[in-house]
């Protein structure tokens, strides 16, 4: 009776984990410009012009500025959220296939200072 209770527990246990590898880590939040799309961490997301479907064309120096929202593995897509890979191996989440990132001059959740940054950042919008 011990074991059957044992693997019930452990059942549910990697059920749940499965669940929180579900969906895009990813919330929508107001902002000054209305409705925005941010990390869990309430930061806004930005996508970045010369990003094609796909693929990821900030990486180094850019990739300081704007940290990429990194698919943690085990991840999995989630209907207009998919996960492709970066040129330095690792992943990515992307929103109808536009990468997403976090500007590193946001200081608060809601801040949306990164948008249009150069003519090449927008808000990630719902």
């Amino acid at each position: 009776m011990t074991s059957v209770k044992f693997l019930s527990v452990t059942a549910a246990a990697a059920l749940a984990a499965t669940a929180a590898f579900a969906a895009a880590p990813v919330k929508e939040v107001e902002s000054a410009k209305g409705k925005v799309l941010a990390g869990e961490n309430g930061m806004t997301l930005y996508t970045f012009k010369k990003d094609a479907k796909g693929v990821s064309n900030c990486n180094d120096d850019c990739a300081k500025n704007w940290p990429p929202l990194m698919a943690a593995s085990g991840a999995k897509a989630d209907g207009a959220y998919s996960i492709i890979d970066r040129k330095d191996g690792t992943k990515q989440w992307a929103k109808d296939g536009m990468p997403l990132y976090y500007w590193v001059k946001d200081k608060k959740a809601g801040d949306i200072t990164g948008d249009g940054v150069g003519g090449n950042w927008e808000l990630a919008k719902p």
